[in-house]
């Protein structure tokens, strides 16, 4: 503060400033046409002499312009979800982990929402198979196409662990798995989740401050400043 101002405020009177503004729930007027999602983590302060834990929230991505944060509070989430206007073919972004689609599946029903599995994660778990370089890029060529059946076909014949659980990942995300060259061709919709993803690197920058260890019913509120500053609205 003293470097941005010239004023020195101290820590109490800084706290203080944060938590005394009341900010408006963020809503897009627009009609919800893609959601992204994805978690970052906050270290939770605990009763004197217990370590700190390390506990999950959520950032979500409306469109390709709005954010929102929420601490612990799924039922929450999907709430302020709803007090939009959802397309009728909602396309959901996400990475493997099951938390996301089963929130995206509280959101709205299976026909009224299409899944898609983002493309760098489906990359990454791919190149923790060890195998061939050819046989890698084979792999990524014929999933860039949404030739899943090529994929699993390529890797049937090996028994390591790091292959099984590969051939394991796309039988369960299968239907997410689209032909993301088409898609990135026509502009249809995002195919990556990197949007999102950034947005809880910028929310990380403060919230996982060297040392920093928040109570819990500070965190919604510091999310809440984080997204608004992302959104734009802290000068309206």
């Amino acid at each position: 503060m003293l470097a941005l101002t010239g004023i020195a405020v101290g820590h109490s009177d800084l706290h203080r400033l944060v938590q005394q503004p009341e900010l408006d729930e963020f809503e897009l007027a627009e009609t919800i046409e893609e959601i992204s999602l994805d978690g970052g983590k906050v270290r939770v302060r605990t009763p004197k002499g217990e370590p700190s834990e390390w506990r999950d929230y959520k950032a979500v991505r409306l469109n390709r312009q709005g954010y929102g944060g929420f601490f612990q509070q799924n039922a929450e989430l999907v709430r302020w979800i709803q007090t939009h206007t959802l397309a009728c073919w909602l396309v959901c972004l996400g990475d493997g982990h099951a938390g996301i689609w089963n929130l995206f599946a509280q959101m709205t029903s299976a026909d009224a929402r299409f899944e898609i599995l983002d493309w760098y994660h489906l990359k990454e778990n791919l190149f923790k198979v060890e195998a061939e370089r050819s046989c890698l890029d084979q792999a990524e060529s014929d999933l860039w196409c949404g030739q899943v059946d090529a994929v699993l076909a390529l890797f049937e014949s090996r028994t390591d662990k790091a292959a099984l659980n590969f051939r394991a990942y796309l039988q369960t995300h299968r239907h997410r798995l689209i032909d993301y060259q088409q898609f990135q061709a026509d502009q249809l919709c995002s195919i990556g989740s990197g949007a999102v993803e950034s947005a809880v690197k910028q929310i990380d920058r403060r919230l996982q401050l060297s040392g920093a260890q928040w109570k819990r019913e500070n965190i919604h509120q510091m999310l809440s400043l984080r997204c608004a500053y992302l959104n734009r609205t802290l000068a309206a």
